[in-house]
């Protein structure tokens, strides 16, 4: 089973719940409609990897995201990751009116940083992703049309979270397609302080 750190310590999530479609401004850069309530999609514990992969049967897309650790009925810590999509696939899985699995769950399609205790979610929670020093992805929770704690109450009304379970809160504008030998820099930040932060380099 992979796992995760959380301060140094190695937790073994059951799942990654994935929030789709959650900023207005990639909704529209990728084309797709407003939807009517929360896209939820699913990540297994397999999907989870430390290795950013730049092709797996196809050219790979990055989303970093703002990911909360569930513990104990609550988010309890936050850091960040890159949801790896396969687009040219979703977009023929959309286009057919079929699930996304295919192009957002399969082996290695996220990496995470190590993620950081939090009492509260700060309304200036932001994150960052630089691809070789520029930014290129930056939002947070003001830009949220469903806010954290509405997505944890939403999941619940259909489905049990375990501790050490992550749920990624969608991406902001600016994704885009990984290529090899790029350095990707996820960072969660709250207004200057940064949180945490973690460096890939595209394989």
């Amino acid at each position: 089973m992979n796992s995760i750190l959380l301060e140094n310590k190695s937790i073994i999530p059951s799942k990654v719940v994935c929030v789709g479609r959650n900023y207005v401004e990639h909704i529209t850069e990728l084309g797709n409609e407003v939807p009517d309530e929360m896209v939820v999609f699913l990540k297994p514990n397999s999907a989870i990897s430390t290795t950013l992969k730049a092709f797996h049967q196809e050219c790979l897309h990055y989303e970093a995201e703002i990911c909360f650790l569930y513990q104990q009925g609550r988010f309890s810590a936050v850091g960040v990751g890159l949801d790896l999509t396969k687009r040219a696939l979703q977009s023929q899985l959309k286009a057919s009116k079929l699930p996304w699995e295919r192009a957002k769950a399969f082996d290695g399609s996220v990496v995470f940083s190590e993620f950081i205790a939090i009492d509260k979610i700060a309304p200036t929670l932001c994150v960052q992703l630089k691809i070789n020093n520029h930014i290129i992805q930056q939002g947070g929770v003001e830009l949220m049309m469903i806010k954290p704690n509405e997505i944890l109450s939403e999941i619940q009304t259909f489905m049990t979270l375990q501790d050490g379970d992550i749920v990624m809160t969608g991406t902001p504008k600016g994704v885009g397609v990984v290529n090899q030998g790029d350095t990707f820099e996820g960072k969660i930040l709250v207004e200057d302080n940064i949180l945490v932060s973690k460096k890939w380099l595209a394989q």
